[in-house]
C-alpha cells in the first residue's frame, strides 16, 4: 500500500490537504483501491489547491476491492429492509415524561462539560487521561475534571478549561453538543414530523457560523452555500461522512419521540443524511433509538439491544456494538474490554462513528445504572471525550431521571447555557426540557 506524504492535522473542510488525506483514510477503509491516485498525489505540490481538489473529486471513481462483505445502504426505505423487524414502540406514563426529558438535557449537557477539559483523542488518550487524575487524586473521574496549579510537563488541558473544570463551571460552555440539540428542537417546533432535510440545511446557513461546525458538518455547509443538494451534500468533498458528527445530533429526536426508537430513528434521518453517509448515518439513528429507548427500558442492557436494532446488522457499526455485547456477556472487566474495543476499533480516527459509539455502548454497560459512573469511564475511555460524554449523560439521565443525577456535577450549571446559534444563546435548560415535554405531548395525542 502506497502512503500519502501528506497529513491532515486540523480534518477541515477549508483545507485541500486535509480533504485529499482524509479521503484516501477514508476510501480505505471503506474498501477502496487509491493506490495510483495516491502515487500521483505524491507527485503534486499541496500548495496546488485546484491539483489536490481534483484528485480529492477523483476519489469517487475508485474501485472496491474484493472481498468486501458489509452492507451498508444510504436509504431509509433499503436500511429499513436490512433490519430483523425494528423495535416496537412502548408507552411512557405521562408522570414520568417531564422529569425523564429534563434529565436527559441535564445530563447530556453536564456530561458535555465534563469531557471538554479532554477533548482531543489523539492527545488525550486513555492512557495520559488516567496519569494525570492519578497525579490529581481523581481517579477513578467522578466530578468535573480539575486543574493542577503548577501543571505538570506533559500536560496541557483543552483551552476551554476555565470554564469546563472543577470549580470553574458557572453556567454550561458553548459545545456543538449542546448547539445541535438546541437547534433540533427549534427546528421540531417549527416543522414537527413534516420536517425535511433541506430545512435542516437552511437552518444551518441562517443561525450557524461556519467556523462553529466541524468535520462532515463544514464540508455539507460548504456544499450547501455552493448550491449543491442533497445527497451531494453529504457526498462531495466530504471525507468525514462517517465521522461522529451526526450521532451527536440525535438525541432530542429521541426525546420527542420517547418510548419509541424506530419513530426516533426514521426523523433522526432526515438529519443525518444532510451531512452523513454509511455508517455516519447509523449512528444517528442509533443514538436517537438509545435515548427513545432508554424511556421504558429497565437497564443499560435493555437500552442498548433495543437501539442496536436500529443499525443494518451487515454494517461495520453493528459488527462493533456486538463486539461490545460479547464482551459484557463474557464478564471482561472494565479496563480489559476498553483495551479490546481500542486494539480492535482504534485504527479509526478518534471522531469517527464507530469507534466512539463502541466505547459509548460499553460504558452504559459498564455503568451498572450509575450517572457519574458511566459518564466518568467514557471519558476516561478517550477519543471523542465530550460528545461521548454528553451521549451517555442523556441516556443515563433519561434513564434514570433527575434524581439519578448527582447533585455536585448539576448545580454547577446554573440551568443555563451558551450556544452559537444566532438567537439562542444563554437557553435555560429548564425552559429547553418543557418545550421539548410539549412537543412529546403532542405526538402523543
Amino acid at each position: 500500500m502506497t502512503e500519502l506524504r501528506y497529513s491532515s492535522h486540523a480534518f477541515d473542510a477549508l483545507r485541500p490537504v486535509d480533504l485529499l488525506a482524509d479521503e484516501v483514510r477514508q476510501r480505505r477503509e471503506t474498501g477502496y483501491d487509491v493506490d495510483a491516485l495516491v502515487q500521483e498525489a505524491n507527485r503534486t505540490d499541496p500548495a496546488d489547491r485546484e491539483a489536490v481538489l481534483d484528485l480529492v473529486d477523483r476519489m469517487s471513481l475508485a474501485e472496491r476491492l474484493p472481498g468486501w462483505t458489509y452492507v451498508e445502504p444510504d436509504g431509509l426505505a433499503d436500511i429499513e429492509d436490512t433490519l430483523d423487524g425494528p423495535p416496537a414502540a412502548s408507552g411512557v406514563p405521562e408522570a414520568e415524561l417531564a422529569d425523564r426529558i429534563h434529565g436527559g438535557w441535564l445530563g447530556r449537557i453536564a456530561g458535555c462539560n465534563l469531557g471538554k477539559p479532554v477533548e482531543s483523542g489523539d492527545y488525550w488518550t486513555s492512557d495520559r487521561i488516567r496519569e494525570y487524575l492519578e497525579l490529581a487524586d481523581a481517579f477513578p473521574l467522578r466530578d468535573y475534571v480539575p486543574v493542577l496549579d503548577p501543571m505538570p510537563d506533559g500536560f496541557r488541558l483543552v483551552p476551554c478549561w476555565p470554564e469546563t473544570t472543577r470549580g470553574n463551571v458557572h453556567g454550561s460552555a458553548r459545545d456543538d453538543d449542546i448547539d445541535y440539540a438546541i437547534l433540533a428542537l427549534h427546528l421540531l417546533e417549527k416543522h414537527g414530523d413534516e420536517l425535511r432535510t433541506e430545512d435542516v440545511g437552511r437552518a444551518w446557513t441562517r443561525l450557524f457560523p461556519i467556523e462553529q461546525v466541524y468535520t462532515a458538518e463544514r464540508a455539507a455547509y460548504l456544499n450547501l452555500v455552493n448550491g449543491f443538494a442533497v445527497p451531494e451534500v453529504a457526498r462531495r468533498r466530504n471525507p468525514y461522512r462517517e465521522w461522529i458528527g451526526a450521532q451527536i445530533r440525535g438525541d432530542v429526536f429521541g426525546y420527542v419521540h420517547a418510548g419509541d426508537p424506530w419513530a426516533a430513528a426514521r426523523l433522526s434521518y432526515r438529519d443525518a443524511v444532510l451531512s452523513h453517509a454509511g455508517n455516519g448515518i447509523y449512528g444517528e439513528l442509533w443514538a436517537a433509538a438509545l435515548v427513545a429507548a432508554a424511556f421504558t427500558a429497565s437497564s443499560p442492557r435493555e437500552v442498548v439491544e433495543r437501539a442496536t436494532g436500529v443499525v443494518p446488522p451487515g454494517s461495520r457499526l453493528a459488527q462493533a456494538l456486538r463486539d461490545v455485547v460479547e464482551l459484557h456477556d463474557a464478564k471482561v472487566t472494565w479496563e480489559n474490554a476498553l483495551a479490546q474495543l481500542q486494539e480492535r476499533y482504534g485504527h479509526y480516527s478518534w471522531v469517527h462513528t464507530i469507534n466512539n459509539a463502541a466505547i459509548v455502548a460499553a460504558a452504559l454497560l459498564w455503568s451498572e445504572g450509575d450517572w457519574i459512573t458511566g459518564v466518568g469511564r467514557v471519558v476516561m475511555s478517550g477519543w471523542d471525550t465530550d460528545s461521548n460524554g454528553a451521549t451517555v449523560g442523556s441516556v443515563l439521565g433519561v434513564l434514570t431521571g433527575t434524581r439519578g443525577l448527582p447533585e455536585h456535577v448539576i448545580a454547577p450549571l446554573e440551568d443555563r447555557t451558551r450556544s452559537a446559534l444566532f438567537g439562542f444563546d444563554h437557553a435555560r435548560i429548564s425552559d429547553l426540557a418543557e418545550r421539548t415535554v410539549q412537543l412529546a405531548v403532542q405526538r402523543r395525542r
